[in-house]
């Protein structure tokens, strides 16, 4: 018995050319749908290019790593050390002068407030009948301490002092300046290491 089927014969439901056509198309778009980590996808045209992701984000936004605020941090401390190579003696004089005239006018008035204050007390009228009562005679009345300790006596003493010191401390700090330059061109000056917290 011979077939006498021919070449325009249907296939079944579900073989034939038609069905193994369609299952390669689904295999097609489920391997293009979930591409490989690394793997480039295919982009729709016409929108902008995204490069491929090896992890995908989740979509609710996941857990984020913030970071500690209640930590304690200790404080970074830079240090320089610093060298005082040269002391410039024009400003070292301006400066010595200047604090000179501050502690000259200190000392005037610390003198003004003591001599009342014992002058209040009567210091000196008790010491001044002593001292006279001891260097008189019956001539002479003795040494008068009180004429002699008067406020403007002691002013005067006490601006001519002042005025002395101002002169003697500008020249000592300036002659020192000297000094420690030709002292620092030896051993190198003072070494000085200053900290800033940051």
């Amino acid at each position: 018995m011979t077939d006498t089927r021919g070449p325009g014969t249907q296939y079944g439901a579900g073989t034939g050319p038609a069905a193994s056509g369609a299952q390669a198309q689904q295999e097609a778009a489920q391997q293009s749908a979930s591409p490989l980590p690394g793997e480039r996808q295919q982009q729709p045209p016409g929108g902008p290019y995204q490069p491929p992701q090896a992890y995908q984000t989740p979509a609710d936004g996941g857990a984020v790593r913030r970071p500690r605020t209640g930590a304690r941090t200790t404080p970074r401390v830079r240090k320089a050390r610093l060298r005082v190579a040269k002391a410039d003696p024009w400003s070292v004089m301006k400066v010595s002068f200047l604090l000179s005239i501050a502690l000259g006018i200190c000392t005037i008035v610390a003198a003004a407030v003591l001599w009342m204050l014992m002058d209040a007390m009567g210091v000196f009228s008790t010491v001044g009948g002593t001292i006279a009562e001891a260097t008189g005679s019956n001539e002479s009345n003795g040494f008068d301490l009180q004429s002699f300790l008067s406020l403007p006596n002691v002013l005067l003493f006490t601006t001519i002092i002042a005025v002395i010191d101002v002169v003697l401390a500008t020249a000592l700090a300036t002659l020192g300046a000297f000094i420690y330059n030709l002292s620092a061109g030896f051993v190198g000056g003072v070494e000085l290491t200053l900290a800033e917290d940051e």
